[in-house]
């Protein structure tokens, strides 16, 4: 089955808000075999929204959409839902009382346009809502091509939406496949090759239609390759992963520090906590990134023994080495300046040895200093973590 997930508001097309609710659904859905091909946004235009359910009806078998079930003019989703079905709404007297006991317990008079909220489109049925006075949509509408699209309408209010999808959403959709599957993911992070450079390693690894699914993702400097697989249940998916994973671990292995929600940094504090060691920093180029991420993983300096800035740093090896006296640490890092050459040194000491590594400053600002940063741990990672 594949779905769509609609995200109503102006408060979203705007900019003003962030849709967090199309990621969580998304993730549900995801969850139990549903793959979503959309995500849609829309503002609080009824043409507009008309048009995006006539679409999603078209080319999803599974539509959630959350907002625009409110008592006021712009709450246009009932509408829009009955106009893509060419249906008219009716109005349904036990949702209707619902929402006047709710108001009644609230000690509060029913506003006239909430009555509104208890309009469906023909057909349709009611998603009880326990804690607030939108209830939720689930109707069926006919496809283009004959087949069917279920749509389910909920409130934009997360705590609501997440209830009424949990409660009423997850056991329909569940009932719609007859063949039971699920979907699963596995994420394996690597630093230092480019994406072009890894794929190049791992040749056909990426090609579309491949099963299971392999993608590549890069954020400040790390990249993730993303396996996807589904099966009947969650060992099989994870079966039908293990060849992949082994051809990835075969090609990139000096590339990969982990796997699942982590970067380098939380890579190699886990390291140096399992063998007992610690670590100090002395940053100039990165302005205290290596200190900073340190401290927030480890608040309680089990590893991170502290860090310091220096504006200008004449020798970087010895850096590393004072740093490392400074705070009786096992390991020093050190990152120098930015030379005229466009070129910044980073130095690790431990022992009496020190390795050092030099580096292009090229790229786009955001990302220079986070990828010389993790340079630097990962240059202690390569050489000194697994020595």
């Amino acid at each position: 089955m594949r779905a769509e997930v609609v995200a109503i508001g102006d408060e979203l097309t705007s900019g003003e808000r962030l849709d967090t609710n199309t990621q969580w659904v998304s993730k549900q859905l995801t969850d139990i075999g549903v793959e979503v091909m959309y995500h849609t946004t829309v503002g609080d235009d009824l043409e507009a929204n008309i048009n995006v359910f006539r679409a999603a009806i078209a080319r999803a078998d599974v539509v959630v959409c959350s907002g625009g079930l409110g008592p006021t003019a712009d709450d246009l989703t009932r509408d829009a839902m009955a106009a893509a079905m060419g249906v008219e709404l009716v109005r349904d007297e036990a949702s209707l009382e619902h929402i006047r006991q709710l108001f009644a317990r609230r000690n509060r008079p029913m506003p006239e346009k909430n009555e509104q909220q208890a309009y469906f489109p023909a057909g349709s049925t009611p998603i009880p809502n326990p804690h607030g006075s939108a209830p939720g949509i689930h109707a069926q509408a006919t496809k283009p091509n004959g087949g069917v699209c279920h749509l389910f309408a909920l409130p934009g209010v997360p705590a609501e939406m997440f209830e009424m999808y949990t409660a009423s959403v997850a056991p329909s959709v569940a009932m719609l496949d007859e063949v039971k599957r699920v979907i699963r993911h596995r994420a394996i992070k690597l630093f230092g090759p480019g994406e072009s450079q890894l794929e190049a390693m791992l040749p056909d690894l990426i090609r579309r239609g491949r099963e299971p699914r392999v993608g590549i993702t890069a954020s400040a400097a790390t990249l993730t390759l993303r396996i996807t697989a589904s099966g009947a249940d969650e060992s099989a998916c994870l079966a039908a992963m293990e060849p992949t994973v082994r051809q990835i671990y075969g090609a990139a292995a000096d590339f990969i520090f982990g796997e699942g929600d982590i970067d380098l940094h939380n890579a190699v504090l886990q390291l140096l906590a399992e063998r007992g060691e610690t670590l100090a920093s002395d940053e100039c180029f990165t302005r205290g990134l290596i200190a900073t991420w340190m401290a927030e993983d480890d608040p309680q300096h089990q590893v991170f023994a502290g860090g310091q800035l220096s504006w200008t740093m004449m020798d970087v090896s010895a850096a590393a080495v004072a740093v490392r006296n400074l705070y009786g640490t096992s390991y020093g890092i050190a990152v120098g300046p930015a030379t005229d050459a466009g070129e910044v040194e980073i130095a690790v000491a431990f022992g009496d040895k020190v390795v050092t590594e030099r580096h292009h400053t090229s790229g786009h600002p955001a990302v220079v200093g986070p990828r010389i940063a993790k340079c630097a741990l990962n240059l202690m990672r390569r050489n000194v973590c697994r020595d």
